[in-house]
């Protein structure tokens, strides 16, 4: 194919074929890429069909229509000037520079897919809230996945290969009215291209048209989702399923608790890095299987969001990610919300929050003080051995006993929330633990083993402080990791199993494993239940104490829903699939049509809480007026 396109090239005689065969070599690398992608990451993508890529064709020429305007003025505005070698030359090299960058974006998502399950937006190309640790983690990210490179490379020199073989030295211009009129019909094809066919203009949601559930990474390509999320505002669209008193009926996000005495433990939440549900229970965590025991553990516990900025919303504000941006990067951040250190702080509590990272990392200090967090600690507040890991920040061991020293010194109760860093690409552990950890089978598993020895360390400190004994350790993950080895942590239940457990010493009625479908933002209402607070809040959770069992997140422009052993894929306008997840964990055998009642009512359920969200979310209501 390639030799005959080659063949092609040469016949070039004028401006308007120029363009045109420049722009189809853009088509046919664009593919290639795709399935590139497909190669790199084929386990996670066990189901494809001819859609899949006829659907990708539509979003690339949408990009490449967008990219390529100004070229197809440049290559078509008549003129003698077409016909300089200069000129030419010129329009031959920023041709392949412009196209060859957006072309390279794709190729980030080959890994960083893994990671969170979509492609990237604006926000994560830019490194939105990472201005300390990018350069560390570029030169990690080429050296760790140093195939990202070579593709890159070996790409970049196929398209100026075949570029140089469409001649340009004998350029013939047509008269100044053909070429007028050639110029105005190639725009108008390009901006048709780049809005899409249809009443509105192609869309990121719109790639879940095209093939089976949880392809729509597949189907997309980088250049088009970050320019589609070039404005740092999210709009929410307000959704209109059900009249207000029908859809409070089917969900409401309002809740009351009312006790006559309470029980004001301090509380401890400890989110971990990656610590998926795939990496505990298989030798790596020994510490935090052991602690499961003792504790009150959620065994289908799942995250609210793919990205570590999802989870500090969803744990201490009970608001989830259902948003392509996250929304604590988004305009609705600076939200008024009810969440955890506000409601402890008007009960007496004195608030913290920790992350040894960069001070700055992933806007975690900005949230904490919308949030209502008295003091933030970061890397700038540590004090302690010199630790820093060359790339995030301050390493988990030494961080941790940094912070069980600080919560000494703060008057009780308290609530105080530690975000542990280590087992984050590119999983640096300290050179005088080299060897000692086992290696596992994922370039992720060595970096667990040490973040759980850095918590067991931790606990031993813990034991000895005098608030110990009257607190509530709650232990969550922020977010899978990016290698599970089993293709059930690959789809879209898989891929937000995490572990979450409350553990409060020497309480033995807090010991025990609960089935029930658990979330990051159950943690709040949870809370409120068991230290007893008198309050009302808006939350999208609910309480551990629940006759409840949902599961609500969002991923590639997909609502998830788990609701008892039922999963139900929804895009906002339809059910995609209704699945048994606990009995075909692998979600083969779809059940909309065999359960119709089932998906009734979870689809009734997912429209009710989608409508709620949306409106408190973009009208600013998550707090009781």
């Amino acid at each position: 194919m390639l030799c005959n396109l080659v063949k092609i090239m040469n016949k070039t005689k004028n401006t308007l074929n120029l363009f045109i065969q420049r722009f189809l070599l853009l088509v046919i690398i664009y593919q290639l890429i795709r399935v590139g992608f497909y190669l790199y990451n084929q386990s996670f993508f066990p189901e494809i069909n001819s859609k899949v890529f006829i659907g990708g064709l539509l979003f690339d020429l949408s990009a490449l229509g967008y990219i390529n305007l100004l070229f197809a003025i440049l290559h078509l505005i008549p003129g003698k000037f077409q016909q300089n070698k200069t000129y030419q030359k010129f329009l031959f090299t920023s041709f392949f520079l412009v196209n060859g960058i957006f072309m390279c974006m794709n190729f980030i998502d080959y890994e960083y897919f893994r990671f969170v399950g979509r492609r990237s937006s604006f926000s994560m190309i830019t490194a939105e809230g990472m201005t300390n640790e990018i350069g560390g983690l570029i030169v990690s990210y080429f050296v760790d996945y140093w195939q990202i490179p070579l593709f890159m490379a070996t790409t970049l020199i196929l398209f100026w290969f075949l570029l140089k073989r469409i001649k340009f030295q004998n350029i013939k211009s047509s008269s100044t009215l053909k070429s007028s009129v050639t110029l105005f019909l190639i725009l108008g094809l390009l901006f048709a291209a780049g809005r899409g066919v249809g009443r509105k203009p192609l869309r990121i949601v719109d790639a879940s048209k095209y093939g089976p559930i949880g392809t729509s990474a597949l189907v997309l390509n980088t250049p088009f989702t970050v320019m589609k999320t070039l404005s740092k505002k999210e709009n929410l669209k307000e959704k209109h399923y059900f009249d207000d008193k029908e859809a409070a009926a089917i969900f409401n996000p309002i809740q009351t608790f009312n006790y006559e005495t309470a029980n004001k433990k301090n509380v401890v939440l400890l989110i971990l890095e990656s610590f998926g549900r795939e990496n505990i229970q298989r030798g790596q965590t020994p510490f935090l299987d052991s602690l499961i025991t003792k504790s009150y553990f959620f065994e289908n516990g799942f995250a609210n969001g793919k990205l570590s900025i999802d989870a500090v919303p969803s744990t201490i504000s009970s608001v989830p990610s259902l948003m392509n941006k996250s929304f604590i990067s988004s305009s609705y951040a600076v939200n008024n919300i009810y969440g955890l250190p506000k409601i402890l702080k008007d009960n007496g509590y004195n608030t913290s929050f920790f992350h040894g990272a960069f001070n700055g990392s992933q806007n975690f200090d900005q949230y904490a003080a919308v949030a209502g967090f008295d003091k933030y600690y970061g890397k700038n507040e540590y004090k302690g051995p010199e630790s820093f890991d060359g790339k995030w920040g301050v390493f988990d061991e030494d961080f941790l006993q940094f912070f069980a020293k600080e919560l000494t010194s703060f008057k009780q109760p308290f609530f105080t929330t530690l975000f542990t860093i280590s087992s984050h690409a590119p999983f640096t552990i300290p050179k005088k633990y080299k060897g000692k950890f086992p290696k596992g089978t994922t370039e992720i598993h060595e970096s667990i083993a040490y973040s759980d020895f850095a918590l067991k360390k931790f606990f031993e400190s813990a034991k000895k402080m005098p608030w110990y004994n009257n607190t509530i350790f709650v232990i969550t993950s922020d977010h899978t990791s990016s290698t599970g080895e089993e293709p059930k942590y690959k789809n879209n239940v898989g891929k937000f199993r995490i572990p979450i457990l409350f553990y409060v010493p020497g309480n033995e009625t807090m010991v025990g494993i609960n089935e029930k479908n658990f979330q990051q933002i159950d943690i709040l209402p949870s809370l409120m239940d068991y230290l007893q607070l008198n309050t009302k809040i808006i939350s999208y959770g609910k309480s551990y104490q629940s006759t409840q069992d949902f599961v609500v997140n969002y991923l590639d422009n997909v609502y998830n829903l788990e609701m008892g052993d039922f999963y139900l894929a929804f895009d906002g306008t339809k059910t995609l699939g209704l699945y048994n997840w606990k009995k075909d964990p692998l979600l083969k055998t779809n059940l909309t049509d065999k359960e119709p009642k089932t998906k009734e009512k979870m689809e009734r359920f997912i429209k009710a809480y989608i409508q709620s969200f949306n409106h408190r979310v973009s009208k600013n209501e998550l707090t009781i007026q």
